[in-house]
Parts: C-alpha cells; sequence; structure tokens
C-alpha cells in the first residue's frame, strides 16, 4: 500500500550524520525541511549537499522546503538566566532596558515598536502561551503589566499579543538574505513566516525571482491577520502551513482544531497544497515511540485530507529521528486505510479555468469509476498532477517528467509521485511503449493492467496536457 500523505521533517543537528539522513529517507522522508532560524550559512548548504547525496544514494527523489526566520518577537535575556513570576506579580517590559539585565521585576524587548503596538488593556504571551501577563500601562519604551499566569520564564522566549496585531513586517533582513541563499541552492520551496496578507507573499516571491529562484512559496498561517486575509493569501501562495504554535498562542488554543480543519478545507478548495505542522510528534523529541494524542493528532490531520504532516524539533535536535519518520509513516498508512468521504470533488458548477484543469479533473472522475492500476501525468510543470490531487482517490498518480526542479516540488502533492523521464525522446508512437517499460522497470504495474496517462500534442511543453488515454500495459 502506497503512503499518500507526505512527510516533512527538519534537518539539524541530530540529522548532521550521513547515514541518519539516508535511514530518514529510506524510513519514509518526502521534503526536508531547512530551518533558517537556527544555523548559520555554511550550515545551510552543508545540509542541503548532504540530503541531495544521500537521496542520490538512496534512489528515492526528496524535496527542500526553506523556512524563513521571520519576525519572532522575543524578549530579551536575564542577568540569571531565568526568572519564576507569580500570579498577581507586577512585571514591566521595557524595550531601552539592556538586552542581558532582565530580572524578576523587568527585562528588555528585541522589538522595539513593542510600546507602540499594545496598550492598557491588552493580553501579552510569552514562552507559547505558558505566561500570560495583563498590560496595566504604556509609557514611553515601558509596558507595565500584572502576571495572571505565572510560571518559569527564560531567555529570548517568544512574545504574542492575545488577538495579533503586532506590526512587524513579515520579511526582515535577516529574511531577504536567506532568500538570495534559497535561491542559490535551488530549493524547491520557500515558506514565509508570519505571513498576514498576499503582499507579503508577493513581496518574498519578487524577492526570490530577482536572484533567479524558482520555488514555490507557502505562507505559513500563524497569525490573526492571515487568518482574516485567508482566501487572498491561498491567491498569492502554492501552499500553506497550518503552523500551530503561534496561531495557537494568539487565536487560542480552542480555536486550532477548528482552524486546522478550515485552513485545509479551504486551500483543497483552491487547488492549493497545504502542510500541517508543529508538535505532531514532540514527546518523539526524549522517547523512541510517540504518544496515543499525537498518533490521534497526525491521524486527525490525514482524514481531514492535508497534503504533508511536519517534524520539527523531533528530527533536528531529537534523540530518534528515524524512528521518528518511521512512526510518522506508519501512522499514516494505519489512518490511510480508514478515509471517510472525499475533502475533493469534481466541481459540477462554473467553468474550469483550461484544458489541464479540465483533464485532470476528467482522470479523476474516469479513475473513481474504472478498475485502473495507476494515473500517469506527463508533466513539465506538475500542475496537472496538482489538480488531479485535490481529489481524494487510491490509485496512485506518477508525475513523468525530465524537470529536476518539478521532481522535487511534487514530491510534496498528496499521492503524486515523481518518475524521471523524458517525454521529448519518444515519438507520439513510441510513447505509450517507453511509459510501459519504464513503469514495468520500476514494478509500479504489471503486464495487463489498465492505467490512464494524461499529454499534450507538443512533448515538453508547459501547459500543454490537452489528451487523456485508457490504456493497457504491454511488455516490450
Amino acid at each position: 500500500m502506497l503512503r499518500r500523505t507526505k512527510i516533512v521533517a527538519t534537518l539539524g543537528p541530530a540529522t548532521d550524520n550521513p547515514e541518519v539522513i539516508r535511514e530518514m529517507i529510506r524510513a519514509g522522508l518526502d521534503m526536508a525541511r531547512i530551518n533558517f532560524s537556527h544555523g548559520g550559512r555554511e550550515d545551510v548548504r552543508r545540509r542541503i549537499t548532504q540530503l541531495r547525496e544521500a537521496a542520490a544514494e538512496v534512489g528515492r527523489p526528496v524535496g527542500i522546503l526553506a523556512d524563513l526566520s521571520g519576525p519572532k518577537i522575543r524578549i530579551e535575556s536575564f542577568v540569571s538566566g531565568k526568572i519564576h513570576l507569580s500570579e498577581g506579580q507586577p512585571f514591566a517590559l521595557d524595550t531601552s532596558l539592556d538586552p542581558a539585565a532582565g530580572n524578576e521585576r523587568e527585562v528588555g524587548c528585541a522589538y522595539k515598536d513593542l510600546p507602540r503596538d499594545v496598550k492598557a488593556g491588552d493580553t501579552l504571551l510569552l514562552a507559547d502561551g505558558f505566561i500570560i501577563l495583563d498590560v496595566v500601562s504604556v509609557t514611553g519604551t515601558r509596558i507595565e503589566c500584572t502576571t495572571r499566569v505565572g510560571g518559569e520564564l527564560s531567555n529570548r522566549k517568544g512574545l504574542n499579543r492575545q488577538g495579533g496585531g503586532l506590526s512587524a513586517p513579515a520579511l526582515t533582513e535577516k529574511d531577504l538574505e536567506d532568500i538570495k541563499l534559497a535561491a542559490e541552492m535551488g530549493v524547491d520551496y520557500l515558506a514565509v513566516s508570519f505571513a498576514r496578507d498576499a503582499a507579503d507573499i508577493r513581496r518574498a516571491q519578487a524577492e526570490l525571482r530577482k536572484w533567479r529562484g524558482t520555488a514555490h512559496m507557502v505562507a505559513k498561517i500563524e497569525r490573526h491577520e492571515a487568518i482574516e486575509n485567508l482566501s487572498q493569501i491561498l491567491s498569492a501562495t502554492d501552499a500553506v502551513m497550518v503552523a500551530r504554535g503561534d496561531l495557537g498562542v494568539e487565536m487560542g488554543y480552542a480555536e486550532l482544531t477548528g482552524l486546522q480543519k478550515t485552513i485545509i478545507h479551504q486551500a483543497l478548495a483552491a487547488n492549493r497544497v497545504v502542510i500541517t505542522a508543529t508538535q505532531m510528534m514532540e514527546s518523539m523529541i526524549a522517547s523512541p515511540v510517540p504518544t496515543r494524542a499525537e498518533v490521534s493528532d497526525v491521524a486527525n490531520a490525514v482524514l481531514d485530507g492535508t497534503d504533508a504532516v511536519m517534524l520539527s524539533a523531533e528530527t533536528a535536535t531529537g534523540r530518534f529521528p528515524v524512528k521518528a519518520v518511521q512512526a510518522m509513516n506508519e501512522v499514516i498508512l494505519g489512518a490511510e486505510k480508514y478515509e471517510l468521504g472525499n475533502p475533493g470533488s469534481v466541481r459540477t458548477e462554473g467553468e474550469f479555468s483550461n484544458t489541464e484543469e479540465a483533464i485532470a479533473k476528467a482522470v479523476m472522475y474516469t479513475a473513481n469509476h474504472l478498475r485502473v492500476r495507476a494515473i500517469v501525468a506527463l508533466t513539465e510543470s506538475g500542475l496537472t498532477p496538482l489538480w488531479m490531487s485535490r481529489i481524494r482517490v487510491d490509485i496512485p498518480i506518477y508525475a513523468f517528467t525530465r524537470q529536476e526542479a518539478t521532481r522535487g516540488r511534487v514530491t510534496l502533492y498528496r499521492g503524486v509521485y515523481p518518475v524521471q523521464f523524458d517525454v521529448t525522446h519518444a515519438t507520439s508512437q513510441t510513447m505509450a511503449m517507453a511509459v510501459f517499460e519504464r513503469l514495468l522497470e520500476q514494478k509500479l504495474v504489471d503486464v495487463g493492467d489498465q492505467i490512464i496517462l494524461t499529454k499534450g500534442d507538443l512533448s515538453g511543453v508547459q501547459g500543454g496536457t490537452n489528451t487523456l488515454q485508457i490504456l493497457r500495459v504491454i511488455g516490450g
């Protein structure tokens, strides 16, 4: 049984051994995430090079997602490294305070515009929402608060305003430098952290194109404003990530499950790819097995129709990176046996935007009503298999393409598998036999199986898919 939902895993110190990466790929890794929030530029280059070498050795395509740091708003540091806040205790945030002079009365803040963005009555959330402060007053650079929920607070913890509203731009100066590096390394996807609207995505894309990068865009949905602007963000991006950490802090944890389902549903309806992320198997940072709650969390995302689920610290810094991928693989396969309903459907109203979409939807309708072993899309851009993948079907979709960038990109599409194939080397008369030969060579079908093939009249031309064929596999 082929696994349809894809696995994204973050590279980090725990994966710097090439054998670990090879084992992760064998365990089911589909796309590697490079987190620009950690490590230097040489770490990025080295990890991408190691990944590509490992994927070539294993013989399995693996995509690359570069994740920008974005404007993570943090407090500064404490003299003693950490403090303990008690309920009702006064505490102040002061942007003019020495960055290393924090104590039990006050701490600095790296985001200098914070006093302009908050007012008395606001709620501030620190350390992923574990510390809650009520703003009493704002005077100059100083924000006086009362501790509503206390606990241990250590250096450089994140800070959010409940309900959003912080004006920090989505792209920092560091991000602009990292976009240049992402273009240089030829990554497949570029994730924009803390995106507020479509303009943030377009700005990142323009910067990427300036450096001749071809990566597709991922909007990380983790701000209150991003929820309000979700439809326009979907119109500007290629994919979204349900980034449940900061989203849960800003929107409230009680809203998180409903928001996840809403984002996934709207992304699928807009023919966009969606990744579900954050703490999916958090316990596996230190444990060789996930908790039952984590198993249910991953399975729930799969049943919601997400294209991919993501591992973060579990593989980047955890003790069991390979086991985490293995566990994710097993949970997905288990969940996919019980998928109910169809998150996507062949729409019956309105007009298709182009011939490719019409062909893709016709293929999936046919595949759901005919005994077919495989769907083969001869593709340059990967757009036709993307549209096919929006409709749930158990039949594997093979993206036959000569384009390395397209093979990397489709590793994220649910139920789509890249196959290297140069369509320009076959004539229209020999095309089917060449496809059969490749399928049989990789043991993807048997002689006598029925397949659906989509292609264009002009081989190697992007956007030219206009033909659907139902074929029976024959040997050479």
